[in-house]
Protein backbone atom coordinates (compact mmCIF):
# COMPACT_ATOMS: atom_id res chain seq x y z
CA UNK A 1 0.00 0.00 0.00
CA UNK A 2 2.92 2.63 0.63
CA UNK A 3 4.70 1.57 -2.10
CA UNK A 4 1.60 2.49 -4.23
CA UNK A 5 1.05 5.08 -2.57
CA UNK A 6 4.38 6.43 -3.67
CA UNK A 7 4.06 6.09 -6.73
CA UNK A 8 1.22 8.23 -7.04
CA UNK A 9 3.27 10.81 -5.13
CA UNK A 10 5.74 10.23 -7.34
CA UNK A 11 3.84 10.56 -10.52
CA UNK A 12 1.88 14.01 -9.54
CA UNK A 13 5.47 15.84 -8.77
CA UNK A 14 6.18 14.64 -12.47
CA UNK A 15 3.18 15.92 -13.72
CA UNK A 16 3.03 19.15 -11.81
CA UNK A 17 7.23 19.59 -12.59
CA UNK A 18 6.15 18.93 -16.35
CA UNK A 19 2.94 21.40 -15.57
CA UNK A 20 5.29 24.26 -14.41
CA UNK A 21 7.90 24.02 -17.49
CA UNK A 22 5.03 24.12 -20.28
CA UNK A 23 3.24 27.15 -18.31
CA UNK A 24 6.56 29.25 -18.72
CA UNK A 25 8.57 30.37 -21.87
CA UNK A 26 11.66 32.54 -22.06
CA UNK A 27 11.70 34.00 -25.70
CA UNK A 28 14.98 35.48 -26.26
CA UNK A 29 15.75 38.89 -27.73
CA UNK A 30 14.82 39.28 -31.46
CA UNK A 31 12.59 36.40 -31.71
CA UNK A 32 9.23 35.94 -31.58
CA UNK A 33 7.15 32.78 -30.94
CA UNK A 34 3.80 32.35 -32.65
CA UNK A 35 0.97 30.63 -29.84
CA UNK A 36 -1.45 28.41 -30.60
CA UNK A 37 -4.38 27.53 -28.39
CA UNK A 38 -5.81 24.25 -29.42
CA UNK A 39 -4.64 24.83 -33.22
CA UNK A 40 -5.68 28.20 -33.46
CA UNK A 41 -3.36 31.26 -33.65
CA UNK A 42 -3.64 32.89 -29.92
CA UNK A 43 -0.91 35.59 -29.70
CA UNK A 44 2.57 36.20 -30.80
CA UNK A 45 5.28 35.98 -27.72
CA UNK A 46 7.59 38.88 -26.87
CA UNK A 47 11.27 38.44 -25.87
CA UNK A 48 11.30 38.15 -22.17
CA UNK A 49 9.08 35.63 -19.76
CA UNK A 50 5.81 34.25 -21.02
CA UNK A 51 2.83 32.27 -19.47
CA UNK A 52 1.39 29.88 -21.22
CA UNK A 53 -1.77 27.25 -20.15
CA UNK A 54 -0.10 24.35 -19.61
CA UNK A 55 -1.34 21.24 -22.48
CA UNK A 56 -3.81 23.75 -23.86
CA UNK A 57 -0.92 26.83 -25.51
CA UNK A 58 1.75 25.51 -27.85
CA UNK A 59 4.18 27.31 -30.08
CA UNK A 60 3.87 26.91 -33.53
CA UNK A 61 6.89 28.65 -34.98
CA UNK A 62 9.72 30.33 -33.78
CA UNK A 63 10.72 33.57 -36.09
CA UNK A 64 14.02 35.13 -36.06
CA UNK A 65 13.59 38.94 -36.60
CA UNK A 66 17.22 39.63 -37.35
CA UNK A 67 18.25 40.93 -41.14
CA UNK A 68 18.60 37.72 -42.47
CA UNK A 69 21.37 37.18 -45.52
CA UNK A 70 20.26 34.25 -48.59
CA UNK A 71 22.70 33.27 -51.41
CA UNK A 72 21.40 31.80 -54.18
CA UNK A 73 23.04 29.53 -56.57
CA UNK A 74 23.69 30.68 -60.11
CA UNK A 75 20.82 30.78 -62.43
CA UNK A 76 21.13 30.57 -66.50
CA UNK A 77 19.73 33.46 -68.00
CA UNK A 78 19.41 34.32 -71.52
CA UNK A 79 19.91 37.84 -72.27
CA UNK A 80 17.97 39.48 -75.31
CA UNK A 81 20.93 38.78 -78.07
CA UNK A 82 20.58 35.23 -77.35
CA UNK A 83 23.39 34.44 -75.03
CA UNK A 84 23.65 32.17 -71.92
CA UNK A 85 24.91 33.91 -68.54
CA UNK A 86 25.02 32.77 -65.43
CA UNK A 87 24.27 34.82 -62.29
CA UNK A 88 24.91 35.40 -58.46
CA UNK A 89 22.37 37.29 -56.16
CA UNK A 90 22.54 37.78 -52.65
CA UNK A 91 19.07 38.88 -50.72
CA UNK A 92 19.15 40.80 -47.08
CA UNK A 93 15.90 40.64 -45.78
CA UNK A 94 14.06 40.80 -42.45
CA UNK A 95 10.47 39.20 -41.28
CA UNK A 96 8.68 42.43 -39.97
CA UNK A 97 5.16 40.32 -39.36
CA UNK A 98 5.42 36.76 -37.78
CA UNK A 99 2.17 35.94 -37.89
CA UNK A 100 2.03 36.61 -41.47
CA UNK A 101 5.21 35.17 -42.58
CA UNK A 102 3.88 31.50 -40.41
CA UNK A 103 0.29 31.62 -41.79
CA UNK A 104 0.49 33.51 -45.52
CA UNK A 105 3.24 31.25 -47.35
CA UNK A 106 4.70 27.98 -46.10
CA UNK A 107 8.35 28.46 -47.18
CA UNK A 108 9.22 31.97 -47.82
CA UNK A 109 13.26 31.42 -48.24
CA UNK A 110 11.87 28.96 -51.31
CA UNK A 111 9.58 31.99 -52.55
CA UNK A 112 11.74 34.36 -52.30
CA UNK A 113 14.50 32.68 -54.48
CA UNK A 114 11.92 31.37 -57.24
CA UNK A 115 10.63 35.15 -57.55
CA UNK A 116 13.95 36.67 -57.95
CA UNK A 117 14.80 33.86 -60.35
CA UNK A 118 12.17 34.63 -62.69
CA UNK A 119 12.19 38.46 -62.45
CA UNK A 120 15.91 38.24 -62.97
CA UNK A 121 14.91 36.28 -66.32
CA UNK A 122 12.50 39.22 -67.11
CA UNK A 123 15.01 42.17 -66.48
CA UNK A 124 18.24 40.44 -67.94
CA UNK A 125 15.89 38.91 -71.24
CA UNK A 126 15.32 42.60 -71.77
CA UNK A 127 19.00 43.74 -72.43
CA UNK A 128 22.25 42.39 -74.42
CA UNK A 129 25.09 41.18 -72.93
CA UNK A 130 27.20 44.75 -73.02
CA UNK A 131 24.20 46.52 -71.14
CA UNK A 132 23.71 43.52 -68.74
CA UNK A 133 27.40 43.90 -67.73
CA UNK A 134 27.13 48.01 -67.20
CA UNK A 135 23.72 48.19 -65.55
CA UNK A 136 23.71 46.21 -62.29
CA UNK A 137 22.80 49.43 -60.29
CA UNK A 138 19.40 49.39 -62.54
CA UNK A 139 18.92 45.26 -62.21
CA UNK A 140 19.39 46.06 -58.06
CA UNK A 141 16.99 48.77 -58.04
CA UNK A 142 14.35 47.17 -60.21
CA UNK A 143 14.78 43.23 -58.41
CA UNK A 144 14.04 45.35 -54.77
CA UNK A 145 11.09 47.02 -55.94
CA UNK A 146 8.94 43.57 -57.42
CA UNK A 147 10.33 41.43 -54.53
CA UNK A 148 9.72 43.96 -52.15
CA UNK A 149 6.04 44.74 -53.62
CA UNK A 150 5.70 41.02 -53.49
CA UNK A 151 7.07 39.69 -50.02
CA UNK A 152 5.38 42.44 -48.46
CA UNK A 153 2.38 40.35 -47.87
CA UNK A 154 3.75 37.74 -46.22
CA UNK A 155 5.18 39.98 -43.60
CA UNK A 156 8.87 40.31 -45.16
CA UNK A 157 10.70 43.33 -46.01
CA UNK A 158 13.16 43.11 -48.67
CA UNK A 159 16.38 45.36 -47.72
CA UNK A 160 18.36 44.84 -50.62
CA UNK A 161 19.35 42.45 -53.64
CA UNK A 162 22.63 42.69 -55.14
CA UNK A 163 24.54 40.64 -58.07
CA UNK A 164 27.39 39.00 -56.92
CA UNK A 165 28.97 37.73 -61.03
CA UNK A 166 27.38 37.52 -64.36
CA UNK A 167 29.60 35.21 -65.75
CA UNK A 168 29.08 35.26 -69.86
CA UNK A 169 29.96 31.82 -71.84
CA UNK A 170 33.76 30.46 -71.83
CA UNK A 171 33.63 31.75 -76.08
CA UNK A 172 32.39 35.41 -75.13
CA UNK A 173 34.84 35.79 -72.52
CA UNK A 174 37.79 35.36 -74.84
CA UNK A 175 36.29 36.99 -77.02
CA UNK A 176 35.91 40.17 -74.57
CA UNK A 177 39.43 39.40 -73.25
CA UNK A 178 40.69 39.60 -76.96
CA UNK A 179 38.87 42.81 -77.33
CA UNK A 180 39.82 44.80 -73.61
CA UNK A 181 43.80 43.62 -74.77
CA UNK A 182 43.13 45.39 -78.02
CA UNK A 183 41.88 48.71 -76.68
CA UNK A 184 44.66 48.77 -73.84
CA UNK A 185 47.46 48.64 -76.99
CA UNK A 186 45.41 51.05 -78.79
CA UNK A 187 45.24 53.30 -75.80
CA UNK A 188 49.18 52.60 -74.84
CA UNK A 189 49.62 53.13 -78.83
CA UNK A 190 48.11 56.81 -78.52
CA UNK A 191 50.00 57.70 -75.43
CA UNK A 192 53.13 56.14 -76.65
CA UNK A 193 52.93 58.48 -79.84
CA UNK A 194 51.78 61.52 -77.72
CA UNK A 195 54.70 61.29 -75.64
CA UNK A 196 57.02 61.02 -78.72
CA UNK A 197 55.19 64.24 -79.98
CA UNK A 198 55.34 66.18 -77.16
CA UNK A 199 59.23 65.27 -77.06
CA UNK A 200 59.58 66.14 -80.55
CA UNK A 201 58.10 69.66 -79.43
CA UNK A 202 59.74 70.49 -76.33
CA UNK A 203 63.14 69.32 -78.29
CA UNK A 204 62.84 71.64 -81.24
CA UNK A 205 61.69 74.12 -78.87
CA UNK A 206 65.12 72.92 -77.04
CA UNK A 207 67.31 73.72 -80.37
CA UNK A 208 65.27 76.90 -81.20
CA UNK A 209 65.97 78.23 -78.10
CA UNK A 210 69.82 76.82 -78.02
CA UNK A 211 70.20 78.56 -81.72
CA UNK A 212 68.85 82.32 -80.88
CA UNK A 213 71.03 82.30 -77.85
CA UNK A 214 73.91 81.07 -80.02
CA UNK A 215 73.30 83.72 -82.72
CA UNK A 216 72.86 86.24 -79.52
CA UNK A 217 76.22 85.54 -78.28
CA UNK A 218 78.21 85.41 -81.73
CA UNK A 219 76.57 88.93 -82.57
CA UNK A 220 77.66 89.90 -79.27
CA UNK A 221 80.81 88.79 -79.83
CA UNK A 222 81.53 90.30 -83.05
CA UNK A 223 80.49 93.57 -81.36
CA UNK A 224 82.58 93.07 -78.99
CA UNK A 225 85.51 91.94 -81.11
CA UNK A 226 84.58 95.21 -83.47
CA UNK A 227 84.40 97.17 -80.80
CA UNK A 228 88.20 95.87 -79.65
CA UNK A 229 89.70 96.11 -83.02
CA UNK A 230 88.59 99.48 -83.20
CA UNK A 231 89.90 100.72 -80.06
CA UNK A 232 93.06 98.80 -81.48
CA UNK A 233 93.29 101.04 -84.27
CA UNK A 234 92.58 103.80 -82.14
CA UNK A 235 95.35 103.42 -80.12
CA UNK A 236 97.71 102.32 -82.52
CA UNK A 237 97.24 105.65 -84.69
CA UNK A 238 97.15 107.63 -81.51
CA UNK A 239 100.19 106.24 -80.65
CA UNK A 240 102.09 106.72 -84.14
CA UNK A 241 100.50 110.17 -83.98
CA UNK A 242 101.99 110.93 -80.78
CA UNK A 243 105.01 108.89 -81.28
CA UNK A 244 105.42 111.51 -84.82
CA UNK A 245 107.75 108.98 -86.77
CA UNK A 246 110.62 110.10 -89.37
CA UNK A 247 112.11 109.04 -92.15
CA UNK A 248 114.29 106.82 -90.59
CA UNK A 249 111.81 104.85 -88.82
CA UNK A 250 109.28 104.66 -91.64
CA UNK A 251 111.98 103.28 -94.00
CA UNK A 252 113.35 100.75 -91.56
CA UNK A 253 109.09 99.27 -90.87
CA UNK A 254 108.88 99.10 -94.57
CA UNK A 255 112.25 97.12 -94.78
CA UNK A 256 110.86 94.87 -91.87
CA UNK A 257 107.43 94.04 -93.92
CA UNK A 258 109.72 92.64 -96.87
CA UNK A 259 110.45 89.18 -95.63
CA UNK A 260 106.94 89.08 -94.84
CA UNK A 261 106.26 89.72 -98.59
CA UNK A 262 108.98 87.57 -100.34
CA UNK A 263 107.27 84.86 -97.85
CA UNK A 264 103.95 84.94 -99.03
CA UNK A 265 102.73 81.15 -101.26
CA UNK A 266 101.32 83.21 -103.62
CA UNK A 267 104.01 85.29 -104.55
CA UNK A 268 106.09 82.99 -107.45
CA UNK A 269 108.59 85.99 -108.87
CA UNK A 270 109.25 89.16 -106.53
CA UNK A 271 111.14 91.67 -108.30
CA UNK A 272 113.97 94.20 -105.82
CA UNK A 273 113.39 97.84 -108.07
CA UNK A 274 117.26 98.87 -108.95
CA UNK A 275 116.96 102.46 -107.71
CA UNK A 276 115.76 100.95 -103.76
CA UNK A 277 117.46 104.04 -102.66
CA UNK A 278 115.51 106.28 -105.26
CA UNK A 279 112.25 104.24 -104.08
CA UNK A 280 112.89 104.53 -100.57
CA UNK A 281 113.53 108.46 -100.90
CA UNK A 282 110.61 109.60 -102.80
CA UNK A 283 108.50 107.47 -100.35
CA UNK A 284 110.23 108.73 -97.21
CA UNK A 285 110.44 112.33 -99.04
CA UNK A 286 106.56 111.67 -99.64
CA UNK A 287 105.53 110.92 -95.70
CA UNK A 288 108.16 113.81 -94.78
CA UNK A 289 106.13 116.11 -96.76
CA UNK A 290 102.58 114.48 -95.62
CA UNK A 291 104.32 115.24 -92.15
CA UNK A 292 105.71 118.90 -92.48
CA UNK A 293 102.12 119.61 -94.06
CA UNK A 294 100.04 117.90 -90.87
CA UNK A 295 102.29 119.46 -88.55
CA UNK A 296 104.28 116.62 -87.50
CA UNK A 297 107.59 116.49 -86.71
CA UNK A 298 110.20 113.80 -85.82
CA UNK A 299 110.50 113.44 -82.00
CA UNK A 300 113.95 113.89 -80.61
CA UNK A 301 115.96 111.69 -78.31
CA UNK A 302 115.91 108.83 -80.01
CA UNK A 303 118.61 106.78 -80.12
CA UNK A 304 119.81 106.60 -83.87
CA UNK A 305 122.92 104.14 -83.71
CA UNK A 306 119.77 101.48 -82.52
CA UNK A 307 117.53 102.62 -85.15
CA UNK A 308 120.37 101.88 -88.02
CA UNK A 309 121.27 98.14 -86.30
CA UNK A 310 117.92 97.32 -86.51
CA UNK A 311 117.60 98.71 -90.05
CA UNK A 312 120.97 96.87 -91.32
CA UNK A 313 118.82 93.51 -89.82
CA UNK A 314 116.32 93.82 -91.87
CA UNK A 315 117.40 94.54 -94.48
CA UNK A 316 119.99 91.79 -94.34
CA UNK A 317 116.75 89.83 -94.03
CA UNK A 318 115.06 91.54 -96.70
CA UNK A 319 118.08 91.06 -98.98
CA UNK A 320 118.29 87.20 -98.18
CA UNK A 321 115.08 86.17 -98.52
CA UNK A 322 115.24 88.43 -102.50
CA UNK A 323 117.82 86.20 -102.82
CA UNK A 324 115.96 82.86 -102.12
CA UNK A 325 113.30 84.15 -104.42
CA UNK A 326 115.73 84.45 -107.59
CA UNK A 327 117.24 81.55 -106.95
CA UNK A 328 114.01 80.01 -107.36
CA UNK A 329 112.81 81.64 -110.19
CA UNK A 330 116.51 81.04 -111.98
CA UNK A 331 116.19 77.32 -111.23
CA UNK A 332 112.23 77.38 -112.62
CA UNK A 333 113.73 78.98 -115.55
CA UNK A 334 116.13 76.45 -116.12
CA UNK A 335 113.97 73.81 -116.17
CA UNK A 336 111.56 75.22 -118.80
CA UNK A 337 113.91 76.63 -121.12
CA UNK A 338 117.11 73.80 -120.63
CA UNK A 339 119.53 76.21 -120.22
CA UNK A 340 121.48 77.75 -117.37
CA UNK A 341 121.38 80.50 -118.66
CA UNK A 342 119.12 83.74 -117.10
CA UNK A 343 117.24 87.06 -119.50
CA UNK A 344 118.61 90.42 -118.46
CA UNK A 345 117.64 91.83 -115.21
CA UNK A 346 116.90 94.48 -113.85
CA UNK A 347 119.61 97.10 -114.43
CA UNK A 348 121.57 97.88 -111.65
CA UNK A 349 121.37 94.72 -109.29
CA UNK A 350 122.33 91.46 -110.27
CA UNK A 351 119.92 88.48 -110.00
CA UNK A 352 120.93 86.68 -106.59
CA UNK A 353 122.60 89.34 -105.54
CA UNK A 354 121.74 90.82 -102.06
CA UNK A 355 121.05 94.15 -101.68
CA UNK A 356 123.70 95.38 -98.56
CA UNK A 357 122.12 97.40 -96.03
CA UNK A 358 124.94 99.11 -95.04
CA UNK A 359 124.95 100.99 -99.12
CA UNK A 360 121.00 101.85 -98.68
CA UNK A 361 121.74 103.32 -95.51
CA UNK A 362 124.88 105.26 -96.23
CA UNK A 363 123.51 106.45 -99.12
CA UNK A 364 120.17 108.30 -97.25
CA UNK A 365 122.83 109.17 -94.57
CA UNK A 366 125.16 111.12 -97.48
CA UNK A 367 121.51 112.66 -98.40
CA UNK A 368 120.97 114.16 -95.13
CA UNK A 369 124.31 115.30 -94.61
CA UNK A 370 124.52 116.88 -98.12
Amino acid sequence: MEIAIAVVVAAIVLVAIITIVRSVRIVPQQRMDVMERLGKYKRTLSPGLNLLVPFIDAVRTKVDMREQVVSFPPQPVITSDNLVVSIDTVLYFRVVDPVRATYEIANFLQAIEQLTVTTLRNVIGSLDLEKALTSREEINRHLSGVLDETTGRWGIKVTRVEIKAIEPPPSIRDSMEKQMRAERDRRAAILNAEGHKQAAILTAEGEKQSLVLRADGDRQSRILQAEGQAKAIRTVFDAIHTANPSQKVLAYQYLQALPQIANGSANKVWIIPTELTKALEGMGGALGGLAGMVGDQPTQGVDSSAVEREADEAARAAAEAAAAVNHEVRAAEEQVSGTSGLPPQTPGITAGEPVPPSTVLGEERDRERG
